[in-house]
């Protein structure tokens, strides 16, 4: 919808506060959710398998649904809001680590 009046990378730009958000009450969602030991590695490994599966996803859509090539889908990508998506995706896969640690910290405040 942003695309056309703003341009790709102001769009995607646009949309990496609105990803911050989610990751952050995903995260969050699924740590108290699950049981997932209170171990930093654990929660790790949890970061790990969630961004395994995104970009799993991420990549069975392009290649399936969008017919494209792995290295065109790459290639495509505007170097300025991809590498912001490229940080959103470490992001993404230690928020598990991140979240548990304040969650453990004010569990314990309470």
């Amino acid at each position: 919808m942003l695309e056309p009046r703003l341009g790709v990378r102001m769009a995607e730009l646009g949309e990496m506060p609105l990803m911050f958000v989610v990751i952050v009450f995903a995260a969050r969602f699924v740590m108290r959710r699950f049981t997932v030991p209170p171990s930093m590695a654990a929660r790790l490994v949890t970061g790990m398998l969630a961004l395994a599966l995104l970009l799993a996803a991420e990549l069975l859509l392009v290649v399936v649904l969008q017919d494209r090539a792995l290295a065109d889908y790459v290639a495509s990508r505007d170097p300025v809001s991809g590498s912001a998506y490229l940080a959103m995706l470490v992001l993404f896969a230690l928020m598990p680590a991140l979240t548990g640690q304040t969650d453990r910290v004010q569990d314990d405040n309470a």
